[in-house]
């Protein structure tokens, strides 16, 4: 029942802003109402962007931040987008190497973090990973370098936001790390080495005033965010099979959730609870597992949108399987499922946002196109859910 009371709590939580992916520590839930069935009507504005990218949207009070590229010189350039009426504000151009990432990949896969003084941007080439922080009016604050990044598919790592801190997953097939700047000055204050051989997508969550991070060989790892000591690390995930993180953990009560996988293996969803100073695990699922999208906690149920559309649901408490269905008869799904109003929402690459029940019954309520290729996960606030197709942002409203 604790556990219950406690999921129950966030999701009646209200979510004026969206101030990292998927909102409020990673949890991807709103109360705001947004429409089932979309009419033109309900399109508020749709604003071509300077560039192209699948990273999502961020929101704070009337202004969204995102990061944008040119696919023919690899400069990435930051966007402020006024929530209101969909005019850019303001965007600024960085010049950045141009390299190779996967096919699936864009130069502009991240996802910024805002607070009520800065927003920051992250982008990794072979040559360097940079961190960038603006000013909500679009003056550069700081620009800090934190080395080469290594990995054929390209980057995709997204910052967050903890008492002053900077903090980013950098989890990759060359020298990595945990990092922590000061956002105030770009200065690090901690840096953990890691053994991690492949780059990682996942972006670090909150529990009990730790940060938790997913990774293939360090498994799911809680670290002071003071420090950046390593409190607890289980290695849940098999040593013997190259695997990747992607999907991002979440918190449900008293259990963390973290995914970990690869394309044509085997996937899995594990849950661990505290057990004195450590943690333990308490289930697994290991079918029809998601290995792009990060899973969905609605009161009693944890969704798992996989990545050619098969969404299981199962008992958040216990993992027990429910029941899995299609959400669509074909698809691919490369964002994560977010929910409004106890309505589940989740992106299919071409453009077509498919829209279920979040009760714990199976049923597909709608599918709305935007005819645009997408990639990423939407944003919610100010009564509006906000989708960044390849090349253009949408604002969708009742």
């Amino acid at each position: 029942m604790i556990l219950l009371g406690c999921i129950l709590f966030s999701t009646l939580l209200p979510a004026e802003n969206w101030p990292r992916f998927r909102g409020h520590n990673g949890n991807g839930i709103s109360a705001d109402a947004i429409p089932v069935q979309w009419k033109d009507s309900n399109v508020q504005w749709k604003t071509p962007l300077p560039g192209s990218g699948h990273g999502s949207p961020v929101v704070w009070g009337k202004k969204i931040f995102l990061l944008c590229a040119d696919q023919k010189s690899a400069a990435r350039t930051v966007v402020c987008v006024n929530a209101e009426d969909g005019a850019i504000l303001w965007n600024h151009k960085h010049v950045a190497d141009k390299h190779k990432h996967h096919k699936q990949n864009s130069f502009a896969s991240s996802t910024p973090t805002v607070d009520r003084e800065r927003v920051y941007f992250s982008w990794g080439t072979p040559e360097q990973l940079t961190i960038a922080a603006y000013t909500l009016a679009g003056k550069l604050d700081w620009e800090t370098k934190l080395g080469p990044v290594k990995g054929g598919h390209g980057f995709g790592a997204s910052p967050i936001l903890h008492k002053g801190l900077v903090i980013l997953n950098n989890d990759q097939d060359g020298e990595s790390s945990l990092i922590a700047l000061d956002a105030r000055t770009g200065k690090v204050k901690w840096n953990t080495p890691r053994q991690s051989k492949r780059l990682t997508y996942s972006t670090p969550v909150l529990f009990r005033d730790q940060l938790v991070f997913t990774n293939w060989t360090h498994g799911i790892t809680g670290i002071d965010p003071a420090n950046g000591k390593v409190l607890w690390e289980n290695r849940v995930f098999p040593a013997n099979s190259k695997e990747r993180a992607i999907g991002s953990p979440i918190v449900a009560g008293d259990l963390v959730i973290g995914s970990c996988g690869f394309v044509t293996k085997l996937k899995h969803i594990v849950a661990l609870r505290p057990k004195g100073k450590m943690m333990e695990e308490v289930w697994r699922i290991e079918k029809s597992v998601p290995h792009i999208p990060t899973p969905l906690v609605l009161g009693e149920y944890i969704f798992l949108w996989n990545d050619l559309g098969v969404v299981t649901c199962a008992e958040t408490a216990t993992g027990k399987v429910l029941w899995s269905e299609r959400a669509i008869r074909s698809g691919k799904f490369f964002g994560s499922p977010v929910a409004a109003d106890g309505k589940i929402y989740c992106a299919e690459a071409s453009g077509m946002i498919v829209v279920l029940r979040g009760d714990g019954k199976f049923e597909q309520l709608a599918q709305n196109d935007l005819g645009e290729q997408c990639h990423s996960t939407p944003a919610i606030a100010n009564g509006a859910m906000y989708v960044r197709t390849y090349q253009t942002l949408f604002s969708i409203r009742r």
